[in-house]
């Protein structure tokens, strides 16, 4: 083998990632609403696009018959595979290391279907007459360290307003101090006893209970503001351990009460805020927008893309003309406005294209899951993401990306389209194969319905479930348990008899 220094001359095919491609793949895991905020970013960068208005639809605002024909750019890149063009517009509908995503053949769009929100497809995000942002006019939401900073000011000074601030600032959002006061006061250098009279002051603060270090002082907080923090409810808020493991007898006999007063202590503390910090600031409630609707029309289903939420775009090619002409021998001009025409172009047919594609897939999950939107969730199917990209002949990552960020709003309510994808459970009288969800919806019926003087445990449920003819074990009734928040049949007993005593 020579170790000298050669040149070799080697010849591959490779997939361009050109920026435009990597906007389409981007665009197509955004949500509707993550769509219109980069089309209006994209609207600010080229004066060549505008939003369409009602009356007008996406594509091309038409140019005087004189204008100059831009350079085409390719409707299918697939086309240009075929034809060797290696180096031009790469397929969409390729394996992720490539990151990319296929042009398909559209699949058709339904008119005027109005969704289970009663929201119609005639709106057009950014045009004329559409409704006005309510949203937009609230204010922004006090912080409960503004709130309590606020309250400070008004009662402290000096010295115990500094210590007040900082300490203010040690609170989480549940309203509890996260600071060891040690520590603050070797820090701020200041006397320890002069760190816990100013926390006292903060804690005589609204919302009652904040500025608490655990949970029984912010639960003794409340009794005390309540006048209610008598011995027996300090020993009460002293064990709430015992509470929690459901040892009533012991507790009673702590408290020194009968029944009847434990009943009504114990009804006293549910009254308590355990996160009194909640009800002030935090970030508002934002609404789920579906960015698909599904209806069913005679014996088929429709289903349509929310255009309330999605902006139409059009290529105002007269101003393109009237730039071109102006633009005089200005190469630099020239060059970056036609770079604006094509931007403009491609974003157009990609924002078509990303329609066209969540359709198809849409259409796809309706199809394979119709006994779910006719039935319910006890007969959701089995379902991969490499089953529908089969069926729609396109890559299981375009699919995986269609599918991130969406939502889907039907008769039967909104769901995430990840939603429909679960796993199977194998039937126990050897039939088909069930959802996942099926059988946590079973389980969840089960739990719901069960005797508080007969709890269900796990290998009851599995006896349930298999006469229901799910095949399942009990390690699985368990995981699957602990996924919709319910708790072993031990924490639900002793819940079911704290009820019971309250």
């Amino acid at each position: 083998m020579s170790l000298a220094p050669r040149l070799d001359l080697r010849q591959t095919q490779s997939l361009v990632m050109t920026p435009q491609l990597q906007q389409a793949i981007r665009l197509l895991a955004l949500s509707n609403l993550e769509v219109e905020g980069f089309i209006a970013e994209e609207i600010e960068k080229n004066p060549l696009l505008e939003a369409a208005r009602e009356d007008e639809g996406g594509g091309e605002r038409e140019a005087p018959d004189d204008a100059p024909v831009a350079r085409d750019e390719p409707a299918q890149a697939d086309e240009l595979l075929s034809l060797g063009a290696g180096s031009g517009e790469a397929s969409l509908d390729v394996d992720m290391g490539a990151e990319a995503f296929h042009h398909d053949s559209a699949s058709d769009s339904v008119g005027g279907l109005d969704g289970s929100l009663g929201m119609g497809a005639t709106g057009s995000g950014g045009g004329e007459g559409e409704a006005p942002d309510f949203d937009s006019f609230a204010a922004a939401g006090e912080s409960l360290q503004d709130y309590l900073l606020a309250q400070a000011g008004a009662v402290l000074s000096g010295p115990d307003l500094f210590v007040a601030a900082h300490l203010i600032d040690q609170i989480d959002e549940c309203g509890y101090l996260t600071a060891n006061l040690l520590e603050v006061s070797q820090r701020l250098g200041v006397p320890l006893v002069q760190v816990e009279r100013v926390l006292g002051v903060i804690q005589t603060f609204d919302p009652t209970g904040v500025g608490a270090r655990n949970l029984a002082e912010c639960i003794a907080i409340q009794a005390r503001d309540a006048d209610r923090y008598d011995p027996a409810m300090a020993r009460l808020i002293d064990n709430l351990d015992l509470l929690a493991r459901g040892q009533i007898a012991q507790l009673r006999r702590i408290c020194g009460v009968d029944e009847e007063d434990m009943a009504d202590m114990i009804r006293e503390l549910r009254d308590y805020d355990p996160k009194p910090g909640c009800k002030i600031g935090g970030e508002p409630v934002q609404g789920v927008v579906p960015d698909i609707f599904v209806a069913r029309r005679g014996k088929g289903w429709a289903v349509e893309i929310n255009a309330a939420t999605l902006p139409r775009v059009l290529v105002n090619r007269a101003y393109y003309v009237e730039l071109s002409g102006s633009a005089g021998k200005d190469k630099a001009g020239k060059t970056w406005l036609s770079d604006c025409l094509a931007s403009a172009n491609w974003l157009v047919k990609a924002l078509d294209q990303r329609q066209r594609t969540i359709i198809k897939v849409a259409s796809e999950i309706v199809k394979q899951q119709e006994a779910f939107f006719l039935h319910g969730v006890a007969h959701l199917r089995p379902l991969t993401l490499a089953r529908v990209a089969e069926a729609i002949e396109m890559h299981e990552s375009t699919v995986s990306r269609v599918t991130s960020n969406k939502y889907l709003s039907c008769a039967r309510g909104l769901f995430e389209l990840k939603y429909f994808f679960t796993s199977a459970i194998q039937s126990a009288d050897g039939g088909d194969a069930v959802s996942a969800e099926a059988v946590k919806s079973a389980i969840r019926a089960l739990i719901a319905a069960e005797d508080p003087k007969k709890i269900l445990s796990d290998d009851t449920l599995v006896e349930l479930l298999n006469a229901k003819g799910f095949d399942i074990a009990r390690r699985t009734v368990a995981k699957y348990r602990e996924s919709l928040g319910i708790g072993s049949s031990v924490q639900r007993r002793r819940q079911k008899a704290l009820a019971g005593a309250a």
